[in-house]
This record gives C-alpha cells, structure tokens and sequence, in this order.
C-alpha cells in the first residue's frame, strides 16, 4: 500500500479515539474545576445540568485512571477499530453512552457520581466483537469469552483486585456491564454493514 494512502487509511481509523483522547486530555489538563463540574452527578443533572450526562465519560479520578483509560482505548481500538466506519462508530458510542445514562439513572438511584471511560471501552469492544462475529469468528469468540469472564467476575465477586487501586478510586463495575450490553445492541444493528478488514 502506498505511503500516503496508509497514512489516509490510519487517519480514517483513528481519528475517533484521538479526538476522545484529546478531549480527555484537555479535561484533565484542566483539573479538579472540570471534574467536579462536567462529571457523572445525580444531583446536578436533576437540576438540569445536563452536559453531565456526556462529558461524564470524559473526566477522570486522576493521571493514572487518565492513563489506564487511555492505554485501554488504545487497545480496544487496535483491535475492534475496523469494524464500523467512522460515522457508524460515531452513532455506536452515542448509543452507548445513552444506555449506561439510563442505566445509572434508573437502575443505580443510589449512585452519586461516576466518571471514566471504562463503561465505554467495553461498549466499544462488545460492539466491535458484534461486528466481526461473522467474519472473523473463531477471533470474536476469544475476545468474548474473555470480556464474559471478567464481566462475570465483576457481577459475582466485585472488582478485578488491584483495578481499584490503578484507577485512583472505586471502581464501578455496573458501567462496563451496561457498556458491554449497550455495545452489544448498538453494534448487532450495525453489523449488517460491518467492514470485513476488522484487524482481529
């Protein structure tokens, strides 16, 4: 493939996760001010504070949840990031964040506060593996399996040990469940159209 085609083809596929990148950065880069004030809360979205419910899922604990976030991004997307377009990403993680709002609000009442991208890496790679089940599916098994396993742990046990400590804070386990269930969904209704050079 020639040079500038890759290049073209690598800005195709990553543009998504590096504009999230960069909006994570800036909001961390910003501080405790756009935590406080743009995460997850149940009492400022009830008074009508709504841009909450988005940029929720782009403020971190810290350097470190910034960090592990990120580098799982990066990851999720090297391996799912070819199985939609951009603009059938762009309406899959919409629908994600969505259904994990819903979930909080009406499924977890108790839950004060919530920030993180952890809940939409999972929507991601659910989505992805809905994506390339046809195509790719001995691959979209494995990865399944694994995604299965540790979301059974987290139902049944709790947090994976250490991830906690990782992420600066506690973890909340519900957000990758309705993440990967939302993925699930969003990404079984795209996958009528699913790219066939999913790189998994």
């Amino acid at each position: 493939m020639p040079r500038k085609m890759l290049r073209q083809n690598l800005i195709r596929v990553w543009a998504l996760p590096v504009i999230i990148i960069g909006i994570a950065t800036v909001l961390l880069l910003i501080g405790d001010e756009a935590t406080l004030g743009l995460r997850y809360d149940r009492a400022g979205i009830a008074s009508g504070e709504y841009a909450r419910l988005l940029m929720g899922h782009g403020v971190h604990l810290g350097k470190s949840h910034y960090l592990l976030n990120i580098a799982g991004l990066a990851l999720v997307w090297f391996l799912v990031g070819n199985a939609f377009s951009a603009s059938q990403w762009s309406a899959i993680i919409a629908a994600n964040i969505v259904f994990m709002d819903l979930g909080f609000w009406f499924l977890m009442p108790g839950l004060d506060w919530y920030v993180g991208l952890s809940g939409l890496l999972h929507g991601i790679l659910a989505a992805g593996i809905a994506g390339i089940w046809r195509s790719r599916r001995m691959e979209a098994m494995i990865i399944a399996s694994i995604v299965v396993l540790k979301l059974g742990y987290e139902v049944f046990v709790g947090p994976i040990p250490g991830s906690g400590n990782m992420a600066g804070g506690d973890v909340v386990t519900e957000a990758h469940l309705f993440g990967a269930v939302g993925g699930i969904i969003a990404g079984t209704l795209f996958s009528i159209r699913v790219r066939p050079e999913a790189s998994i």
